[in-house]
Parts: C-alpha cells; sequence; structure tokens
C-alpha cells in the first residue's frame, strides 16, 4: 500500500495484477478476528483504564489515549474486511477510501509514538523514582498525547490535501484499488523510507533504550525479589516482541520496496524486474500490513501487562463480575428451596 495514490494509467497491462484468490480470503479473515477482538478486549479495559484517569494517574492517562486510537482505527475495519470480501475491489467511492487509510495509518503511528511514551514513563519511573515526581505529572502527560495526535494527525491531512482520490478508482482497468497504486511514483519511495526511519527505527530505539535501562535497575536493586526481576525481564521482552511482531514486517517490506524501485530501470514497464518484484511480495506485503493491523488486540494486552493499577481495576471487575453471580445463584436456589416464598 502506498500513502500517496498516483495518476491513473492509460496502460491497458497492469504492473502488478490482483486477481481473485484465497489470499483475500485469509486476509479478510485476520482483518475479521482483529475486530472482534480487538472491540472486545478494548471495551473490557476501557472501564479499568477511565478509573486510573479519575485518579490522576500518569500511565492511564497514556494508555486511554492508546485506547482511543484503537477504537477510532476499529470502526473503519468494517470497509477493509467488505475489501478483502471483493477480492482487492474498492466499491465504496474514492472518499471513503482516503478516510479509512487515514484512520489506519494515523491509528499506526499514534499507537508507535504513544509506545514510546510509556516506555519512556516506565523508564523514568524505575531510574529516577524521586526526580520523576516533578515531571510525571496529569497535565504533562496529556500534553505528551496532544502532542503525539496532532503532529500524526497534522501530517497526515496534509498526505490527504495532495490526494488526488484516483487511487480507489481506474475506469481504464477497471481496477478500483485502496492504497495499491503499482508501480510507484516518486517522491513516494522516498517518503517511505524516511517514515521508516522516523516512524519505526528511532520509537524502536527508544523502546529498546528504555526498556534496557529498566532491566539494568531492576537487576541491580537488592530489595526486589527474583519472581519480581523475572516479571519485568517478561514485559520488557514482550513489550519490545509485540511491537516487532506488529509493526517490523510492514516497515521492512516498505523500506526493501522503496530500494527496488530506486535500483531499478525498468520501473515503468508492466515487464519489467520490478513489476515482477512487486507481483511477487504482494501477498507477503499485503500479510504484514494485516498483521500490524494486529495492534489493536494486543495493546490491551500491554495495558495490563504495564500497569500495576489497571490489574487491580480488572481483579476488581472480575471479583464483582463473581460476587453478581455468586448472589445470584444463591437467590435463585433460595426461591428453588421455597417455591411459595412470593406467596407470602
Amino acid at each position: 500500500m502506498n500513502v500517496t495514490p498516483t495518476a491513473v494509467s492509460t496502460n491497458t497491462t497492469l504492473c502488478v495484477n490482483i486477481g481473485e484468490s484465497a489470499i483475500s480470503d485469509l486476509l479478510m479473515s485476520v482483518y475479521i478476528l482483529a475486530f472482534i477482538f480487538g472491540l472486545i478486549f478494548n471495551v473490557l479495559t476501557l472501564g479499568p483504564i477511565c478509573q486510573q484517569v479519575r485518579r490522576q494517574n500518569v500511565l492511564g492517562i497514556f494508555l486511554l489515549n492508546l485506547s482511543l486510537s484503537d477504537l477510532l482505527f476499529l470502526f473503519t475495519m468494517p470497509l477493509w474486511i467488505n475489501y478483502y470480501r471483493e477480492d482487492h475491489h474498492w466499491r465504496l467511492g474514492p472518499q471513503s477510501c482516503s478516510v479509512a487509510g487515514f484512520f489506519y495509518y494515523t491509528n499506526m503511528y499514534i499507537s508507535i509514538y504513544l509506545l514510546c511514551c510509556i516506555s519512556v514513563d516506565r523508564c523514568l519511573v524505575v531510574t529516577y523514582p524521586l526526580r520523576s515526581k516533578t515531571h510525571r505529572t496529569s497535565c504533562y502527560a496529556w500534553a505528551q498525547c496532544a502532542t503525539v495526535y496532532v503532529v500524526v494527525i497534522v501530517l497526515h491531512i496534509i498526505v490527504l490535501y495532495y490526494d488526488n482520490l484516483t487511487d480507489a478508482h481506474d475506469e481504464v482497468n477497471n481496477n478500483d484499488r485502496c492504497y495499491e497504486t503499482y508501480p510507484m511514483k516518486s517522491p513516494v519511495p522516498l517518503f517511505n523510507m524516511l517514515r521508516v526511519g522516523v516512524c519505526f527505527l528511532v520509537p524502536l530505539l527508544v523502546l529498546t533504550v528504555s526498556y534496557w535501562r529498566v532491566l539494568a535497575t531492576v537487576d541491580q536493586s537488592p530489595g526486589l525479589s527474583a519472581q519480581a526481576k523475572k516479571k519485568v525481564r517478561l514485559l520488557s521482552f514482550g513489550v519490545i516482541g509485540i511491537f516487532s511482531i506488529c509493526f517490523a514486517p510492514y516497515h521492512i517490506f516498505l523500506l526493501i520496496r522503496s530500494l527496488v524501485f530506486y535500483n531499478s530501470n525498468d520501473v515503468e514497464k508492466p515487464e519489467g524486474s520490478y513489476c515482477q518484484f512487486e507481483q511477487n511480495v504482494h501477498f507477503s506485503f499485503s500479510c504484514t500490513l494485516a498483521l500490524s493491523s494486529l495492534n489493536c488486540v494486543v495493546d490491551p494486552v500491554l495495558y495490563v501487562l504495564v500497569s500495576y493499577g489497571v490489574q487491580e481495576e480488572v481483579k476488581l471487575c472480575c471479583r464483582r463480575q463473581r460476587k453478581t453471580h455468586t448472589s445470584n445463584s444463591t437467590l435463585t436456589n433460595n426461591a428453588r428451596g421455597q417455591p411459595n416464598a412470593n406467596l407470602i
């Protein structure tokens, strides 16, 4: 998927031929599962997170903004499900394609940068517990979240402004696609390479350094038990692992495609090496994009992992549910034991 649509080609021979196949059904299944479980997990964790925000919990503020971004993206996911159900044919018009792409990419990079904010926050709490108290305020957290939202949204609005909306409509080839225009046109490959560096490699470096500092500090702490240290290690590796699984494959393919574009002399030729390369990697690249959509499913898992407060709120909700169920069962059993109780 390219971030900027290109002009409609008058060439009857397509650079990449996307026909009917089981691939579309596979991708549709991934998006359906992501939509169902993402919606369930985010709704279940939204209440406990809001409780933490009411208590002016800094981490809760980051998690709330992450959850809101995921929910906005989930509301547009049925559009992508329909796209793959139609075998990569966009039947809903170019405007809806741009809106769906806007929410897709803004969610991806808002999630990436908010995860960076969370990792830095965890690092400050562990390594500088006293000095960080003066900076870890709710106002500071809201300001960080607002900055992330504004920067990412403004950048994607600029992309939409220069979007000529022809990506989702091709009358010549009867090829209505959404953000799947081949071949790429300059300066899209350059923009993609900048996106990989600034929006993925830098955040990954921040996450790695932050949790490396956390691990180093925890290992040197004599007051923590071996079990507590093991839990911190699992948490650190889990966050970095989930981040890498969801976002690394997509950005690696994006970088490779851009490098192949710049190293090819036959970009405009449908039978050339560049178009053959794009044809060969199209399935794999589509899978990595579907994989990135799973971040809205694993984010709620991170909520419970990184926040002790959210863990306690979830446990409290579960206890309330058990108590309610137990009370209802007791009342039901008593009613069964006294069939004429309602008549007294």
